[in-house]
């Protein structure tokens, strides 16, 4: 074989492997992105392999097969890029020095800026159909148990683990796609793309698989070039994106890809935050792009959870500097281990406990942070951490081995109170608990949420502590419409209408002081008090 040739073949085989290497890993072609450095190096390296392979073949020809001793001297090409190499090595290793904390402490303490808030003026008393009181692990086995009854698809496709929990119309939802079930089933049903996603009502268990008009053909489940990662790329090469991409549903139920775009705040690869939006059409593939403050009022996930955490435990720990935080740790507050989310101003806010960084078992206050806007609220409320409360919650059932949820921040006759769902070995909700945050010896239990929150309500009263809010109930009489029994959660519920009112009014016979509502009929007088909620209005005291 002729030398060009050879040479050709070499150049062309390190163009293939730079190419393949690309296409697989899919470094954005930004200074701010370690796989482009960890990119340009190894091509240099690549390049070095090849000079190196042909220059040694010359040597071999010309000395009749015993190659010369090399010297990067005598190459000088090789020792450039050699050089080169180092340089850039130097570069990323001083770059992300300087982006550290260790010498930009106070700029990562000033990434995120805290409000402090009064708890009771933005934390109303609670609504039950904005609170979520499912977790990710119970909407996922509702998920599974949905695509098992889905007979026809069940075969060919999965439910995706993304399970993103979003507010429509006030009230939280979790929505993920289905997935390609292997590699075969994507081969055969690519063409028409993934025909449905799962959404659950988190309030009332509800599971409904949205069958689309038109399938989803741009996914993470893809392959090639509509595969969502890949299909990013190739329209944004430079951009950095985040490591966690939403899947969310318009007002209208049209799927779409929430694609958070990485901003460096300090030096080159420190002070993540996000700085603009891509929000891909998951069924076209239509991209837009959005300045981070310019995103569609219905998108609820910009910031991901775990980066809100990291901001918040930079601006707790490093209030003194970054040797402070590792040695004196005065002053040193982190977020503690787990969170959860709260529907509030038709946005989706993380909660999270503050603590010291001592290891006590109390928080100092809470933080809730805007995952759209990354506002963020502090309220000093110092009690149990969630972690103690929720073994105090297991306390109350251990003879039943029940395990507790990450619990909600809800207020409940203006106290703090935890509210966590109580579930078996199998992940199925048995019971749910509320531990008044600041005396979380305060135990309520209740195989439903209203007896849980009677028996709550109980405990309060029996330590001398009232609703102050009372002008949430209000007065009704009239005659009755209609009256309708349903059974919900096992607990029968009385539906009312009263004539020349367009409310429907909810009596709960789990509270043993309503059990008089049997003795109605339509067309007799009734008079009763209601909390309004807009909707299915709660009935709380019957005359």
């Amino acid at each position: 074989m002729k030398k060009g040739v050879l040479y050709t073949i070499l150049g062309v085989l390190a163009a293939a492997v730079a190419f393949i290497y690309y296409y697989v890993t899919l470094p954005a072609i930004n200074i701010h992105s370690s796989g482009f450095w960890f990119f340009i190096m190894a091509a240099i390296v690549a390049v070095m392999v090849v000079y190196t392979i042909r220059k040694a073949g010359k040597d071999m020809a010309g000395t009749g097969g015993v190659a010369l001793r090399f010297s990067l001297k005598e190459h000088k090409p090789l020792k450039f890029l050699g050089i080169l190499l180092l340089l850039l090595l130097a570069a990323y290793v001083i770059g992300s020095i300087l982006s550290s904390p260790i010498v930009n402490a106070k700029k990562y303490q000033q990434l995120l800026t805290l409000e402090t808030r009064n708890f009771t003026d933005d934390i109303k008393e609670v609504d039950y159909r904005t609170i979520p009181l499912l977790d990710k692990d119970s909407a996922a086995l509702l998920g599974d148990r949905k695509m098992g009854s889905l007979v026809e698809m069940v075969s060919q496709f999965e439910v995706a683990d993304d399970y993103t929990q979003i507010n429509v119309n006030g009230v939280p939802v979790r929505v993920t796609p289905l997935v390609y079930a292997s590699p075969i089933k994507w081969l055969t049903n690519q063409k028409n793309g993934i025909p449905a996603y799962m959404r659950i009502d988190m309030t009332t268990q509800d599971t409904e698989c949205v069958m689309l008009d038109e399938g989803i053909k741009y996914s993470k489940s893809e392959y090639f070039n509509r595969n969502l990662y890949r299909h990013l790329r190739f329209q944004f090469p430079t951009y950095i994106f985040g490591d966690q991409i939403f899947f969310e549903i318009d007002d209208n139920g049209v799927p779409y890809w929430v694609c958070p775009v990485k901003k460096f705040n300090i030096g080159l690869f420190g002070g993540e935050t996000v700085g603009r939006v891509v929000l891909c059409n998951a069924v076209t593939g239509e991209c837009t792009d959005y300045d981070v403050e310019d995103v569609p009022q219905w998108i609820d996930k910009v910031y991901s959870a775990e980066l809100l955490m990291q901001l918040y435990d930079y601006h707790g720990m490093y209030q003194h500097g970054f040797f402070n935080s590792v040695l004196g740790q005065k002053d040193c507050l982190v977020t503690t281990n787990g969170y959860n989310y709260i529907a509030l101003d038709d946005d989706v806010w993380v909660y999270t406990g503050i603590t010291s960084v001592n290891g006590d078992q109390s928080n100092v206050g809470f933080v809730l942070i805007n995952q759209r806007t990354m506002e963020t609220r502090f309220y000093r409320v110092e009690g149990a951490t969630e972690m103690s409360a929720m073994s105090s919650a297991e306390g109350q059932v251990q003879n039943l081995g029940y395990r507790a949820t990450f619990p909600l921040l809800l207020n409940i006759a203006d106290e703090p109170t935890y509210f966590m769902a109580l579930k078996d070995a199998a992940g199925l909700v048995k019971k749910y608990a509320m531990v008044n945050v600041q005396k979380y010896q305060w135990v309520a239990i209740g195989d439903t949420i209203q007896a849980c929150e009677k028996s709550y309500n109980e405990l309060l009263s029996t330590n001398g502590i009232v609703s102050q809010n009372t002008e949430a109930y209000v007065d009704v009489s009239g005659i009755i419409e209609s009256i309708s029994p349903v059974v919900l959660e096992g607990t029968t519920h009385y539906y009312i209408c009263i004539k020349g009112n367009e409310n429907i009014f909810d009596v709960d016979l789990s509270d043993d002081s309503l059990i008089g509502i049997v003795r109605y009929n339509p067309g007799d007088s009734i008079k009763f008090q209601y909390k309004d909620e807009g909707g299915l209005n709660p009935v709380k005291t019957l005359e």
